[in-house]
């Protein structure tokens, strides 16, 4: 039964990490957006994962410092200080986002049922959200919706950017073809190879495409797009390390193709309705692969979970992780090669 029949004056959000789900987790807000555009939004969410939701209209966006420990607690429940919603949508079942919820008041508080729930969420919630028979991480999301009282629709996003964030964009892309690679992740295990990515941009600059590589500041991410440029000889652009979250978002938005593995930006271009090969190995990418574009993903984690545990994931626990930290390795160029040529010839690229 719908908690509610007529549009509730107040939702608090609780998603804190990490960009990807964040950017599931819009899907859902806008989807109770659309249905109730009078209904006030007010979302907790960390430090960087901030940066994006600058992307989404019609929020109050309020920071937790995640790495503050009880001062973060206590600063959060300051801010909120003197409001009550109508519902929490506690929709990240970690130990530290359900403590949060200690000090936010609300008279339902969603979270995750049995199936889902992890480390205790339940013990911080009184209504639990039923699992819809999909696995995947954004299907779970947007049953909380179903639950509030929205009816059932296909995921959407509706995010923008600034002119500024276009115009630095505009600056790296090419009147060609524009392909846009995200190497690596933050997690070095879901990183493919230099060699491998390598082999792929031969195979796209020989067509004629434009390629930039693009990704976060940090020292894996920096140190992978060095070993790629090391091992062209043609000359591509390197951007890792030198964009916003909004100018990464601008520059997935205008190009034509982009190869990820399992990272913020993937799910980023999916919301941009950009194709997104995504590469996977460690997750299923039924679960957690870029939910418009699973068909176009390159993924190993069949041959690698039955490799590490000797039965196929329909005869695992749904969302069973391989462990192999070089389980990407098994993705091999021709592999990737082949989804490009197919994804350009299903796109018209």
């Amino acid at each position: 039964m719908a908690l509610f029949e007529r549009p509730p004056r107040s939702i608090c959000i609780l998603r804190l990490s990490a960009i990807g789900d964040v950017c599931n987790t819009i899907a859902a807000v806008q989807a109770i957006q659309t249905q109730w555009p009078e209904t006030k939004i007010t979302w907790i969410t960390g430090k960087l994962e901030a940066n994006l939701l600058e992307s989404v209209a019609g929020i109050d966006v309020v920071i937790f410092d995640k790495k503050a420990g009880w001062k973060g607690y206590r600063q959060l429940w300051k801010q909120l200080d003197g409001q009550r919603f109508d519902a929490l949508l506690h929709m990240q079942y970690a130990f530290r986002a359900s403590i949060a919820t200690l000090g936010i008041k609300a008279k339902y508080k969603l979270g995750f049922d049995g199936e889902r729930a992890q480390d205790f969420q339940g013990l911080f919630t009184n209504v639990k959200v039923p699992s819809p028979k999909k696995m995947h991480v954004l299907d779970g999301l947007m049953a909380f919706t179903e639950t509030l009282g929205i009816p059932t629709k296909s995921p959407s996003w509706q995010l923008q950017y600034h002119e500024d964030d276009q115009k630095w964009a505009q600056q790296s892309l090419s009147d060609k073809r524009n392909l846009v690679i995200i190497p690596a992740a933050s997690k070095g295990y879901k990183n493919w190879t230099a060699e491998g990515y390598v082999d792929v941009i031969n195979h796209a600059t020989k067509l004629d495409w434009n390629v930039i590589i693009a990704g976060s500041p940090a020292r894996i991410e920096l140190e992978l797009g060095e070993e790629i440029e090391a091992r062209l000889t043609t000359p591509i652009t390197n951007l890792i390390g030198k964009s916003s979250l909004l100018q990464m978002l601008a520059l997935l938005d205008h190009a034509d193709l982009v190869i990820a593995p399992d990272t913020g930006p993937c799910h980023m271009a999916n919301a941009m309705n950009t194709p997104v090969i995504g590469l996977y190995a460690h997750h299923n990418p039924m679960r957690t692969g870029p939910y418009n574009y699973q068909n176009y993903v390159v993924s190993v984690y069949e041959e690698a979970i039955m490799a590490e545990t000797g039965k196929s994931s329909r005869e695992l626990e749904w969302r069973t992780r391989v462990k192999d930290k070089q389980a990407m390795q098994r993705i091999q160029p021709q592999q990737v090669i082949d989804m490009f040529d197919l994804v350009c010839h299903e796109e018209k690229l």
